[in-house]
């Protein structure tokens, strides 16, 4: 069922397409039944005082305030890591980039925590000595590869950085099971999502078989899709990925059908009875 709600077209919906699906169904239930609950709630157990909430809001601030404090100086910290990774404190491995790119120094015991992939690949016999080995990541050039590390050691990256590599580090996110990178680019990827962008992260997505860039990419491709469908890239995306095509053709067809019964309908209204 298309539910307008959660569905992907739901921007494009009209009525009288006002059907939602169970999980919406339910959510709108627990909703209802909580706000049921604080109504229903004496009025001694409310704290409707001016002063009382006046005090309270200064205590949630000051202790908001006291909780950022604390994350910033954990977040300063642990950028000590970043350190050891720029002036190739001790390594003892080497991470070997694609495209005869320099090799990159760098942590086993690091990298073996952030990713349970590399936990496995470090902790193979063929991996296990020499100590200065090396393991290759060859879909990443030299300075994704260094993004990618940057990321592991310190937990965040430069927005222009975050920007410019955010397709290859969400795919390498995926590859190596690395969940904290992958919402970190899905969340960049999200934010830049356009109409001259939509066909690239629709691709992405694809490849890395992440459904929220996915649908968000095929509601923006639907809902500007002669921009899209017209341009001059969409030929060479065509070429490459047919099946999605597939399903921005039978979208379009759905979207064009309802919007048709929705017109007929709200005709037959004006008109009248015969």
């Amino acid at each position: 069922m298309d539910c307008c709600i959660c569905s992907p077209l739901a921007s494009v919906f009209r009525p009288p397409r006002n059907s939602i699906c169970a999980s919406c169904f339910e959510g709108g239930k627990c909703m209802m039944g909580f706000l049921g609950k604080l109504e229903n709630e004496e009025p001694n157990e409310r704290t409707t005082s001016p002063s009382n909430i006046e005090a309270s809001a200064f205590k949630w601030m000051k202790e908001m305030k006291e909780t950022e404090h604390g994350l910033l100086e954990k977040v300063e910290f642990l950028g000590g890591f970043a350190v050891a990774l720029r002036e190739a404190m001790h390594p003892d491995i080497l991470v070997q980039p694609g495209g005869g790119g320099p090799p990159i120094p760098a942590h086993r015991a690091l990298l073996a925590a952030r990713s349970d992939i590399f936990h496995t690949v470090l902790g193979s016999d063929e991996c296990k000595a020499p100590a200065s080995g090396a393991i290759s990541l060859p879909e990443l050039d030299h300075e994704q590869l260094l993004c990618l590390l940057e990321f592991l050691y310190r937990g965040s990256l430069p927005e222009e950085d975050a920007e410019r590599h955010a397709y290859a580090l969400l795919l390498a996110a995926d590859k190596y099971d690395i969940p904290f990178l992958r919402k970190f680019c899905e969340r960049r990827v999200l934010g830049s999502l356009s109409p001259a962008n939509a066909l690239d992260v629709l691709e992405v997505s694809e490849a890395c078989a992440n459904e929220r860039l996915k649908r968000s990419a095929m509601a923006t491709v639907v809902e500007h899709a002669e921009e899209v469908v017209f341009s001059c890239r969409y030929e060479e995306f065509a070429l490459r990925n047919v099946h999605l095509c597939v399903e921005i053709t039978r979208v379009l067809l759905r979207r064009g059908k309802a919007e048709n019964r929705a017109a007929v309908q709200c005709e037959e209204k004006v008109q009248g009875p015969r």
